[in-house]
């Protein structure tokens, strides 16, 4: 009888006790001597053996060390249960292969780490299951009308199952008798890696993240499996020609800055299997530099990841969950394999709070780099991220002031963002306070809850979420734009854009034209500094020209309760009216709504201590709405969320403008109220030959005045005169504070 010899390390707290060696008797548990055929080879060896002999483990590295233990021990004291799949997400037979990929992944890495073979064995069992269950499986009895998967519904999460198991697989494989090795090779990791690749080109050639995932499990698969075929598939498409395949998805899906065309929710998802593949790519290929491809992009993305979020959540722009953040796995893993190449001292303040790392050489640097008091403060600023493969697409404005948690002014003039973008160009957030203020409904789904329609997107999302009235930009005719049709919105971006900053002023903006059929609209967003040491506000300015007479409606979807409706309106306390029939209006209760009328009006509500005033005109009569979603929604899918709707009647062209200012506060504990009344005590719009100027007129006398040209060229001097005043500057906006009386001249200049 065979002896082998077993090491056992024992944990206690933090760190590692003494090792232990446990001689054990066994008929078949031959360990194969590793080879270059069957070493490591996604993370090496040699890296792992500096890994488990490092002496002072940091304090995230063994914090995330023994948090992966008590996973895996639980998991092995559950058992092997590999089950015949059925459910959608959500469901029992679902989360148990989600459990099982994760668990292999985990058994790998604590094998290498601590050298007990335990794990080993684990993950060996496991995969045995697969490899008897794999072959006998067909298209998913649940996959409805998604791409089918055979472990799950949709064949994106087979791939996921891929890249996190090919990686606890790898870790082991040089452990293994040559009969379960094959046997694993050949009846999972083969099978699955020819299923994702030439049996589902549909997906696996698309230009989007499903497809990200299949080309990081494939390639990764073929470094695993010395298989040159597999990693070129990978890189290069089925054909190999170079049109679809890991290096065109980097080529198409992100902007020279960094941002992924689909928004950053999806950005956050994609990035695991880009950096994870690349890493891959980086040991094996090294003569690729991946991470220098397209400029460095992929480590880019990671910054520019970080940029699009607020108080730590992702802005929800497209098909976004609002609960997802900076401390979401993708994201620990992007900083972390970024901060191992780039040495971004602000990457480490991420990698704190997040209070993760990976087990891998990448994580271990992180944590040794956070444990030495290298990390600084990450810079959330102002910045333009340009959208498309140039840059020339649109782009994500972002404008800060006050920190993380001060003000962000967030406009979305990007492209369509594919089957999960939204019909909303030109559509605006605003955080403050650590609070979403102006907000984005995201997606219609309750991820992986099976009573809500097994997980997936719901009905509402295209019937609601989707629809241009359900965000904050122009509806035409109660139309979504481009006809809700994202191939046709996919052909269009947002032109004319202006990102600018002077003293006190941070500006972006844009045009729309095709939307809508005649129509051309562009609207511009501010973030303005009073001049008074209080908080900025934001300044918005939206013209529409039709080639006929159309209805414009201008929605702003806040988060707060209502403090003063501003305006005189019916109220409908009786009944409750649905605000139209189709493309989202049937989803709107009407609560309040005003006659026509040229007068600027205004709302107050109030959030979380925070009192915000917005005031609104346009240079037509409007008439205001006060609206709430949930109309026509039997199954409670929607949530409840209060909207101002602007509409203007068998208009060819409407100005609208407004200011959005937050004040005060409210402290229920101490019974405490201060700053309730706002500093804009109204406001006006003033129209030149080739710009426009809004006058905010404040408590105590004052005025200030943001001035827009239609062009926004340098060095070019422009004047709008109005109401007895004169107001002149040079180059595309400027801030005045104190304009002076008639035939006066205000100078200012961009």
């Amino acid at each position: 009888m065979a002896l082998r010899l077993r090491v056992v390390r024992l944990w206690t707290g933090l760190g590692l006790a003494a090792v232990v060696v446990v001689m054990m008797a066994g008929s078949n548990t031959v360990q194969a001597a590793s080879t270059a055929a069957t070493a490591p080879v996604l993370v090496r060896a040699d890296e792992w053996q500096r890994m488990a002999n490092a002496e002072h483990r940091p304090p995230l590295f063994a914090h995330e060390l023994e948090h992966t233990v008590r996973r895996v021990r639980a998991a092995m004291q559950a058992g092997i249960h590999v089950p015949v799949p059925k459910d959608p997400g959500g469901g029992a037979t679902h989360e148990q292969h989600k459990r099982n990929y994760i668990a292999i992944k985990d058994a790998g890495t604590l094998y290498r780490l601590t050298g007990d073979r335990a794990y080993a064995d684990f993950a060996r069992d496991l995969l045995l299951a697969y490899a008897k269950l794999y072959p006998t499986l067909g298209k998913h009895p649940a996959s409805g009308d998604q791409y089918p998967g055979r472990l799950f519904w949709q064949v994106l999460n087979d791939s996921v199952w891929l890249v996190y198991a090919i990686q606890g697989y790898d870790a082991i494989r040089d452990t293994l008798s040559v009969q379960d090795r094959q046997n694993i090779d050949d009846n999972v990791f083969r099978r699955m890696a020819h299923f994702l690749s030439d049996e589902s080109p549909q997906n696996f050639d698309l230009i989007h993240n499903h497809a990200t995932w299949a080309v990081a499990g494939v390639g990764m698969t073929g470094y695993v499996l010395r298989d040159r075929d597999l990693v070129d598939k990978a890189l290069l498409g089925l054909h190999k020609d170079g049109k679809a395949g890991f290096l065109r998805q980097i080529d198409l899906l992100f902007s020279p800055d960094g941002y992924y065309e689909e928004g950053p929710y999806y950005q956050r998802y994609a990035l695991q299997p880009f950096v994870i593949f690349a890493a891959a790519i980086e040991r094996n290929d090294p003569q690729r530099k991946i991470f220098e491809y397209k400029d460095g992009v992929l480590l880019k993305a990671v910054d520019a990841l970080v940029q699009s979020s607020y108080a730590g959540l992702l802005f929800p722009i497209n098909d976004a969950l609002l609960d997802k953040g900076l401390d979401s796995e993708e994201i620990v893993t992007g900083v972390d394999i970024t901060y191992a190449h780039t040495h971004d001292a602000g990457l480490l303040s991420i990698a704190h709070r997040q209070n993760r790392v990976l087990l891998t050489p990448d994580g271990l640097e992180t944590a040794q780099a956070v444990a030495a008091g290298k990390e600084q403060p990450f810079t959330f600023r102002s910045i333009l991220l340009r959208d498309g493969p140039d840059g020339t697409r649109g782009g994500l404005a972002i404008l800060r002031e006050g920190g993380e948690r001060g003000q962000a002014l967030v406009m979305k003039n990007t492209m369509q963002g594919m089957g999960h973008g939204h019909f909303d160009r030109l559509n605006w957030l605003f955080f403050d306070n650590g609070q979403c203020i102006v907000s984005d409904y995201g997606s219609a789904r309750f991820l992986n809850v099976e009573a809500k329609s097994g997980g997936i997107y719901l009905p509402e999302n295209k019937s609601w979420a989707k629809t241009t009235v359900a965000h904050n930009t122009l509806v035409v005719d109660e139309q979504s734009q481009f006809g809700a049709n994202w191939q046709r919105g996919e052909e269009l971006a947002p032109t004319k854009l202006r990102f600018e900053h002077s003293e006190g002023l941070q500006l972006a903006g844009a045009t729309m034209e095709g939307a809508y059929p005649g129509v051309v609209f562009n609207r511009t967003l501010a973030l303005v500094d009073l001049g008074d040491g209080n908080l900025p506000v934001v300044v918005d300015l939206l013209h529409a020209t039709s080639d006929k007479p159309a209805r414009f409606d201008l929605p702003l979807h806040f988060n707060g309760h209502i403090i003063t409706q501003g305006f005189a309106a019916e109220r409908h306390v009786d009944t409750r009216p649905v605000f139209g029939k189709a493309n989202g209006y049937q989803h709107l209760w009407v609560d309040s709504a005003s006659a026509a009328t040229s007068e600027p009006r205004y709302l107050s509500w109030l959030l979380d201590g925070r009192f915000y005033t917005y005031r609104f005109g346009a240079s037509v009569p409007t008439r205001a709405y006060i609206v709430e979603s949930g109309a026509n929604d039997p199954n409670f899918n929607l949530r409840r969320e209060p909207a101002l709707i602007l509409r203007a009647d068998g208009a060819r062209e409407a100005t609208f403008f407004a200011v959005l200012e937050p004040h005060g506060k409210y402290d229920g504990t101490a019974e405490f109220v201060s700053g309730a009344a706002p500093r804009v005590r109204s406001i006006e719009q003033l129209r030149g030959d080739d710009g426009d100027v809004i006058v905010l007129h404040l408590a105590g006398d004052r005025e200030v005045a943001v001035a827009i040209a239609d062009s926004a060229s340098a060095g070019v001097n422009h004047t709008v005169v109005g109401n007895g005043r004169r107001y002149a500057w040079q180059g595309g906006s400027a801030r005045i504070l104190a304009p002076v009386a008639q035939d006066a001249q205000a100078q200012a200049k961009h």
